[in-house]
């Protein structure tokens, strides 16, 4: 399994926590992605796997995923503690107009920990285009906001070599937005697909870049971070009119 594997080569670099993009498991539906049918069995048995691969990599993980409650399908991140254990889900709140049709909003949000780290997860769409889902988990103590996303290219789009490239779409520049305005780093997720307008990244609390992925190649992106840096001070300073 993919999952597992970059697990166990997380924690060989030393990592503390490694995030997923946006549903890796089972998979993104939609955009012509052939995936099976919503199967809330296969789930728990790939989640008990990751979480057991989690517990011996001693490695909190925050794995793009998807659920299930009654009729509902969401997209979600579920968050798994360095000892296996589950820490919870943070649902996609606010989705794509064409995710309508395949999954439900979320209603909720929280903060999760990691030793003295705090963070937040906003998945894909609320990320790029809603400031305050990053805003609301600074406002509550998060020093870092995991962004998993799914992202392709579309037909004869341009494709980046360079982060936040001027002539590529708005989605890179966003991620520095939200780290700059929020004073948080933001670290965004994505899958080294190709031609891809976006990779993953992790952005300072200035809203500079720390590091990114080489666009289309497979691998782990690691970075780290100094959480005395992400002050919060710009999202405390937010104030609703």
């Amino acid at each position: 399994m993919l999952t597992v594997d970059a697990i166990a080569r997380a924690s060989i670099d030393g990592a503390a926590i490694i995030c997923f993009p946006e549903c890796f498991v089972p998979g993104y539906r939609g955009l012509g992605k052939v995936v099976p049918p919503p199967d809330a069995a296969f789930l728990e048995r790939a989640w008990s796997v990751i979480a057991a691969a989690a517990a011996k990599a001693k490695l909190a993980v925050v794995l793009g995923t998807e659920r299930i409650a009654g009729s509902d399908l969401f997209a979600t991140a579920l968050v798994i503690n360095a000892d296996g254990t589950i820490a919870g889900f943070q649902d996609k709140v606010q989705i794509d107009p064409s995710e309508e049709g395949t999954y439900s909003y979320g209603s909720s949000r929280r903060v999760f920990h990691v030793g003295e780290l705090n963070f937040g997860v906003a998945i894909c769409h609320e990320g790029w285009r809603y400031p305050e889902t990053v805003r609301w988990a600074v406002q509550h103590g998060a020093h870092i906001v995991f962004h998993p996303h799914f992202h392709l290219a579309e037909p004869g789009s341009y494709v980046p070599s360079t982060f936040a490239d001027p002539a590529n779409t708005f989605h890179e520049k966003a991620a520095l937005c939200r780290a700059a305005e929020n004073t948080c780093y933001f670290a965004t997720v994505n899958f080294a697909s190709a031609g891809s307008p976006t990779t993953s990244a992790v952005v300072r609390p200035d809203g500079t870049l720390l590091c990114y992925q080489p666009y289309g190649k497979e691998g782990l992106l690691i970075a780290d971070i100094d959480i005395s840096d992400a002050t919060g001070f710009l999202a405390a300073r937010c104030r609703s009119i």
